[in-house]
């Protein structure tokens, strides 16, 4: 059992010291323990009005990573020490970006700007400059879309990097598994999880039954065709004989291939569109983007 440094008692202690000292509907506040594995804080204040955290000492950085997100105007309700109790603060998150957290406690975190509902398709400048090129915002979406991402989902996400982080803000209390195999684009995905703050992304650099033994098996695979897709997929399919694939590409003959393999690995439903986005330029012409093929199909019953 896990052991955990937030206990129901406590919850409930600091649950009750806010209820006593501000003003806030408790009945409306999401709790995070981000003490425990795969919690994002980012996410989860961007999406929710009232959310009380839970974090031990360290994180010097917290706060200016939220000013960062763009969440500057949140106000942070807490108290000084590791207990609920004693006199009450409250201050923007921009007044404290060089406060780190100096003792396990919670706080309250406020976002009247907060979005009840899924964004999909970030701008690709909201992005960690680096080796990767990223698809467009608007065809991202479409995927996004098609990968049908709740909050608890288990995702794999096979050399999409900006796929990866999305879905990783999106299904805040599930996991992501991305697997990327070049070097450098590793290491811009990793700078993108440390910009975002993203504790549920766990990134490995191939697809076999020995580097995903012992991660959750994911529910939906997105990854963008290559040389090694069939040898991928056939893999997944031992860890979860219903699972759902989103296949990108930009190739025609791989798309037209893609019912035959998808038959020959008893996936079915299978559907196949192809994406066009055209954008207006600053000489009033239209830039067209790549057209992908998109691939979704259901594995099992």
């Amino acid at each position: 059992m896990e052991n955990n440094l937030f206990t129901n008692a406590h919850i409930l202690a600091w649950l009750q010291y806010f209820s006593d000292h501000s003003e806030v509907d408790l009945e409306r506040v999401k709790i995070l323990d981000i003490t425990r594995k795969n919690k994002n804080l980012i996410p989860t204040v961007e999406s929710h009005r009232s959310v009380l955290v839970f974090t031990e000492a360290g994180h010097p950085d917290i706060f200016y990573r939220m000013y960062n997100a763009g969440l500057g105007e949140c106000t942070v309700i807490y108290n000084e020490g590791s207990e609920p109790e004693g006199p009450i603060n409250e201050s923007k998150v921009y007044y404290m970006l060089d406060r780190g957290i100096n003792a396990s406690a919670g706080m309250l975190i406020l976002n009247p700007k907060a979005r009840s509902t899924f964004k999909f398709g970030m701008s690709n400048q909201s992005f960690a400059y680096g080796s990767v090129r990223y698809v467009g915002s608007e065809i991202r979406a479409v995927i996004l879309s098609k990968m049908q991402i709740d909050m608890q989902k288990n995702i794999c996400v096979i050399s999409g990097e900006s796929i990866a982080v999305e879905a990783a803000n999106l299904a805040a209390e599930g996991t992501v598994i991305a697997v990327e195999y070049n070097h450098r684009d590793r290491k811009t995905l990793e700078d993108n999880v440390s910009q975002f703050g993203l504790n549920n992304v766990t990134i490995v650099d191939h697809v076999d039954e020995e580097t995903m033994a012992g991660l959750p098996v994911p529910d939906v695979t997105m990854l963008v065709a290559s040389a090694s897709m069939e040898q991928e997929m056939e893999c997944l399919l031992k860890l979860n004989p219903n699972m759902e694939f989103v296949v990108y590409t930009l190739d025609f003959h791989v798309a037209a291939g893609m019912p035959a393999l998808c038959s020959s690995l008893g996936i079915h439903d299978v559907d196949i569109i192809q994406l066009s986005v055209s954008k207006l330029n600053s000489k009033h012409n239209f830039d067209t983007q790549p057209a992908p093929w998109i691939i979704t199909g259901k594995a099992g019953e």
